[in-house]
Formats: C-alpha cells, sequence, structure tokens
C-alpha cells in the first residue's frame, strides 16, 4: 500500500508538471479539469496494480525476494518493466518541468523597433528620399519579485554615421500597487504624450510624434534624470493614479536633461496626477507640473514652470487625444516673464472593413512662442496633419500622411508627403 501510494505521488507530480507546460498559463479553470480527469485515471490504475500484489505489480520487488531465481524470459517482465520505465521518463520529466515554471532572476527580455521613412515637401532647401529611422530596443528584466530593470537604447543615422543614445534607464522597485519607486533616465511625466508613446514608431498611431513632445525639440523636457515615485491612489471608481519625481532637469543644451550633473544647485521636480473611471474604458484625464531652474551657456538663470492637461479616449474607434502644455519663463535677474502655449488635437477611427486594420487619422497642431522669450525661440508651428495606417499584420504597419504646415509667422505654409512602415520585432 505505501508503494502504491509512492508511485501515485510520482505519477501525480509528473502528470500535474507536465500539464502545466501543455495548456495556457491563463486558462487556469480548464487545466485544473483536466488534471482531476488524469488523477482519477492514475487511482484507477494504482488500484488495478494493488490488486495484482507487489510480486507482479514491481519486478524490482519480485528480485530482492528471489535473487536466485533464473531471469524471466522478456515477455512475461516486458509489461512491467515497460511501465517501471515510463514512470521514471515522467517524473524526470516532472523536475525538468518544475525547475522550468520556477522563477529566474534576472530574466532577460529584449524587444525592438524600427521604422524606414519616404519623404517629400515643396520647401526650399530640401531634398525628398529615404530615411532610415531609429532603431530601438526595449531591454526588461526581472531581478527579483518586487525589483526589475526596464532600458531603451536607440540606433539613429546621421550623415556622419551612427549615433546610440541611452534613452531611458530605470529600475524600480514595486512595494504595491499603491506606492512604486525608480531611479533612473525617464521620459518625463509631463501630459499624456510622453509616457504613453516612446520610441518606437510602431506604438503610436501616427509616423511622428506631436510637435510640444517631439524628440530633440526644447518646448517640454522630453527626458529627466532622478527618482520617480508612482501609484494608484484609493479612490473608488475614479481610478486615480499619481506620479512625483526629482531630479535635474534641463542641461546646459535645453533640449537634454543633465546625464552627467545639473549645471546648478537647484534640483527640477515633477507632478502628475490623472483618472481613468472604470465605467468610462479608455478615457484619461490628467494634470501635470514641472518646475526648474535653467542656466543658459552664457550665465542667465530662468526659473521655469510648466503646466499641462490632457483629455484621451484611447478605444481605436475612435481614438481622441488633446494635450495643452504652458511653459513659464521668468528671469532671475530681470524678473520678466514670457508665457508660450502649445497643444495638439488629435483623431482617429478604426475603420470596421478590412479585418480593421486600416486607420485614417487628423492632427491639428500649434505652437506660439512670444517675441520676448529668451530661454528658447522660434518655436512657432501651425499646421495638419492628414493620414492613414494600414496593419498588414500584428507587427508592421504602412502609413501614410499629407502634412500643411508652417514655422515662422512670416514664412509661407510648407506642403509635404510622407510614407513610414513601422515594425516591431
Amino acid at each position: 500500500m505505501v508503494r502504491a501510494f509512492s508511485i501515485l505521488g510520482v505519477l501525480l507530480l509528473a502528470v500535474g508538471a507536465a500539464r502545466a507546460q501543455d495548456l495556457p498559463p491563463t486558462d487556469q479553470a480548464e487545466q485544473m479539469k483536466m488534471l482531476l480527469e488524469r488523477i482519477q485515471q492514475l487511482e484507477r490504475r494504482v488500484n488495478e496494480l494493488e490488486a495484482k500484489g507487489p510480486a507482479e505489480a514491481n519486478p524490482v520487488y519480485t528480485a530482492s525476494k528471489s535473487a536466485a531465481a533464473p531471469a524471466q524470459p522478456p515477455q512475461e517482465t516486458g509489461a512491467p518493466a515497460a511501465a517501471m520505465h515510463h514512470d521514471v521518463e515522467e517524473r524526470a520529466a516532472a523536475t525538468q518541468t518544475i525547475q522550468q515554471l520556477e522563477p529566474h532572476y534576472p530574466s532577460l527580455q529584449i524587444r525592438g523597433f524600427g521604422d524606414v521613412d519616404f519623404s517629400a515637401t515643396d520647401q526650399k532647401g530640401t531634398n525628398s528620399g529615404f530615411t532610415l529611422g531609429q532603431l530601438d530596443l526595449h531591454l526588461a528584466s526581472a531581478l527579483s519579485r518586487k525589483i526589475s530593470y526596464f532600458g531603451e537604447i536607440t540606433f539613429n543615422a546621421s550623415p556622419t554615421g551612427y549615433g546610440v543614445e541611452v534613452e531611458r534607464s530605470i529600475i524600480k522597485y514595486d512595494y504595491n500597487d499603491y506606492f512604486k519607486i525608480s531611479f533612473g533616465r525617464f521620459h518625463t511625466p509631463i501630459g499624456y504624450w510622453n509616457t504613453a508613446y516612446h520610441h518606437g514608431a510602431w506604438l503610436q498611431t501616427t509616423i511622428t510624434r506631436p510637435e510640444i513632445v517631439r524628440i530633440g525639440g526644447v518646448f517640454i523636457p522630453v527626458h529627466f534624470v532622478g527618482f520617480l515615485a508612482e501609484g494608484n491612489i484609493p479612490s473608488g471608481g475614479a481610478g486615480l493614479s499619481y506620479s512625483f519625481g526629482v531630479g535635474n532637469g534641463r542641461g546646459t543644451i535645453i533640449s537634454r536633461p543633465g546625464d552627467a550633473g545639473d549645471n546648478n544647485d537647484n534640483r527640477a521636480w515633477v507632478a502628475n496626477i490623472y483618472s481613468r473611471p472604470q465605467r468610462l474604458y479608455g478615457l484619461e484625464l490628467g494634470a501635470s507640473a514641472y518646475r526648474d531652474k535653467i542656466t543658459l551657456p552664457d550665465g542667465r538663470n530662468f526659473r521655469e514652470l510648466i503646466t499641462s492637461a490632457h483629455v484621451v479616449w484611447t478605444k481605436g474607434s475612435p481614438e481622441f487625444l488633446a494635450e495643452f502644455a504652458n511653459v513659464s519663463h521668468r528671469g532671475v535677474l530681470t524678473d520678466l516673464t514670457t508665457n508660450s502655449q502649445g497643444f495638439y488635437v488629435q483623431f482617429a477611427y478604426r475603420l470596421p472593413w478590412f479585418e480593421r486594420t486600416l486607420k485614417p487619422y487628423y492632427r491639428y497642431e500649434y505652437i506660439h512662442t512670444p517675441l520676448s522669450e529668451q530661454v528658447f525661440t522660434n518655436q512657432d508651428v501651425v499646421g495638419s496633419i492628414v493620414g492613414a495606417r494600414y496593419d498588414i499584420s500584428s507587427y508592421a504597419a504602412f502609413k501614410a500622411e499629407y502634412r500643411y504646415t508652417k514655422h515662422q509667422i512670416l514664412e509661407p505654409y510648407v506642403n509635404g508627403a510622407f510614407f513610414q512602415t513601422a515594425f516591431t520585432f
């Protein structure tokens, strides 16, 4: 009887591990149902072995009782030996499966994004042609049950070769849903787009980002080096969440953060709060504030305050994104204050035909900087974009856009056609 229960335990362990490997981990109910059925079959098998007796069920037991007995013909001992051999194989497979299912640290996963673009405009001094977009690599690794690392590296084509940029490098401690703290280089949590869509063009509907959050732009600081605390706020159906960070802010070149250290003794801080109502899935309402002291290469200092708000509806039919930001600069010596405003409104709709692979869209964007602005100048933008995205698979898409924009009040509008194939791998 003890031997029978031992066999049953081994078989249950083997079958459970084997079925856990074969079945999808998300289908727990179906997995348990099949395991119970298999257990019942194994119980019937053990009962049959017990009825045959130990000598017949276990050839090892027989050998220990009559070591001097002549060897049995293969046809008489083949069936029990085969059953025992099968049990040993199942036990080995169960051990291997259990080892595979156990978490291992670190556990690195890599995902990549890329795009190839073509553009043609009627702007004087520019040439049409192809360009190779960013090659973007996402690196994610769990270091323990609550600690993880995330990195993002891009390879960027230029007339003189390729440049490598560490876009994000983050170590995160996930205490619970209400408090998570990270250290490293982030996308600054100002508004919506900058933290929802990252460097992979495949992630976003359009070919390019809006001007107020353009990579390499200066209107808002795209990157931030420091620490960031974030989490949910107990709020019932309101679905409130927050983030708050302190870091180096803008560098001497204001389009870049202080990766190698701040250029003054004043730390920047950023705060963001947003709501995702449970009853309106896809809706997000949020507001952000950013405070910093900017030191320009000529030694002038300015106090910077950025306030922003956004409303988004992220269902594909329809998709609606709207974001506004005001950038205020006050001279430390002159006390002169200027305010620059920028916003965009984007609408898209995934059509029900062609297996919902076609998604036309429209975006209007606007930036105004006053003539008295001293930190950044010539940032005025006004224009419209009409385009369509066609998903040729779950991992690749074609995009086509017509743009009608201008960057200065006195300059004429520029017409342009832009095309992109974006993909993830």
